[in-house]
């Protein structure tokens, strides 16, 4: 949004000129309307209020959830009415869904006896089911039909319709039978039958499938929609690809919040109270803490090593911070591959391979790396006269700790999922910590082997 087209609404509000406000509104695109309604918040129920019914329920349905509330609770109850009313199913669903109980009741009450049974009856399904994403509204056709009987059908009821860019086959009992793209339809001679341009190349959703699910079905699809059916394959439904494409932020959204080691904010971060963000963080810092006070009971353990040997304490930040970091790189690559859907939890054993191996390469690139340090570091400023056992400890603990975290960080998001825990939870904190306690452990057992009998 433009900063001219900003001032331009602010003059009319101003100069409370509805008529012209209108005019504006109505020309610009929804997206810009949006936008107008993000910079300028405070007047956000009069651009609703302003703008014709179609067009406000096009810009309502569009909006973050903590927006809509706001309108909700200022809207004139004629308008909220109609917004409420022709919002489609599967956004009314979504914001219903998000409510709390009594506002839910007040809205439904808006509604007609058969948009209300609907809406309840989408409500029943999971939070996140694909359930919970589908709409009634759809065009369903009988293999008996001709061509120009469909053409007529969707000219009557296609209005309604979600999309009418594929037509669904159903028998007389409702059973989704096969999916037919309108192209085919508007190509095909009109007195064809349907059941001549069926193929039985059908792809669909069950009711009760996670919308995670969905996602990646119409990722490798390439669908606009897909039907909806329940066990029985009963047509239920229809989930077209912008409410996926919705559901697909939301979901990546939750995952880099939860890589980062805080809870998911449910709200635009803005939008989201100082107290709020507190309450979403301070739980995985008091179990990172925790975590941490472990590497301080290995380091005691080993505290007369280190006061025998002090240069063995000045290497412990990079021992541990190589570990942790190659275990986030891991745990990062892991959970992104399963949410894409290239790793299932049966790849284990090949994603465990291959992280031996590339921890061996990897730990072995900065053990030869550490030993040139140490052996410049003598060249320069002479340490001690054990400097090549010293950089044997230092390079053979980087080799273990490197291998030890990618394991960690490839195995965790796989066990996780296995347990029927989101991978996400296996943050590269989380895995940062567990790697440090253990990369302690190995680099003192590595100066026990190297350094026994000679500093030790």
């Amino acid at each position: 949004m433009e900063e001219l087209q900003v001032e331009e609404v602010l003059n009319l509000l101003e100069n409370e000129n509805d008529r012209q406000l209108k005019a504006y509104l109505n020309e610009l695109n929804i997206s810009d309307v949006e936008e107008l309604i993000d910079e300028l918040p405070q007047h956000a129920v009069k651009f609703i209020e302003t703008l014709s019914i179609k067009r406000a329920v096009n810009v309502f349905r569009i909006l973050d959830f903590p927006t809509q509330e706001r309108i909700i609770k200022k809207l004139q109850a004629n308008k909220l009415t109609e917004i409420i009313r022709q919002l489609p199913p599967d956004d009314r669903t979504a914001l219903f869904g998000e409510l709390q109980g009594e506002a839910v009741k007040k809205l439904l009450v808006l509604l007609p006896d058969n948009d209300r049974k609907e809406a309840l009856n989408l409500l029943g399904y999971e939070e996140d089911s694909v359930g919970r994403l589908m709409t009634p509204d759809f065009i369903a056709v009988k293999t008996d039909w001709t061509v120009s009987r469909v053409l007529s059908h969707i000219r009557r009821y296609g209005k309604n319709s979600e999309t009418i860019d594929v037509v669904y086959v159903i028998d007389k009992d409702g059973v989704l039978l096969d999916d037919i793209r309108i192209r085919e339809i508007l190509l095909s001679d009109p007195e064809a039958k349907i059941g001549e341009l069926t193929d039985n190349r059908l792809i669909s959703l069950n009711v009760n499938d996670p919308q995670e699910e969905a996602i990646n079905v119409f990722k490798m699809n390439n669908r606009v929609a897909l039907p909806v059916v329940d066990d029985q394959n009963v047509l239920l439904g229809i989930v077209t690809v912008d409410d996926i494409l919705w559901i697909a932020h939301e979901e990546y959204t939750e995952d880099m919040h939860k890589m980062g080691g805080t809870q998911a904010l449910d709200e635009p971060y803005l939008d989201v109270s100082v107290f709020e963000l507190y309450k979403k963080r301070v739980v995985w810092l008091i179990v990172l803490f925790f975590g941490e006070l472990l590497t301080i009971t290995a380091m005691s353990n080993f505290e007369s090593q280190i006061a025998k040997v002090v240069i063995l304490a000045t290497f412990i930040p990079l021992i541990i911070s190589s570990g942790g970091n190659s275990g986030s790189q891991a745990a990062t690559l892991i959970i992104q591959a399963m949410a894409l859907g290239e790793v299932t939890i049966k790849d284990w054993w090949n994603v465990m391979r291959r992280e031996i191996i590339s921890g061996i390469f990897l730990g072995t690139t900065l053990c030869l790396l550490s030993f040139c340090v140490i052996f410049a570091w003598h060249i320069i400023m002479p340490f001690s006269e054990h400097y090549i056992r010293i950089g044997l400890v230092v390079g053979c603990s980087l080799i273990g700790v490197v291998l030890w975290g990618t394991l960690m960080g490839s195995m965790l998001p796989l066990l996780l999922k296995r347990l029927g825990a989101d991978p996400a939870a296996s943050s590269t904190p989380f895995v940062a910590t567990l790697v440090d306690v253990t990369g302690l452990i190995i680099y003192f057992s590595f100066a026990l082997l190297f350094l026994s009998g000679v500093l030790l």
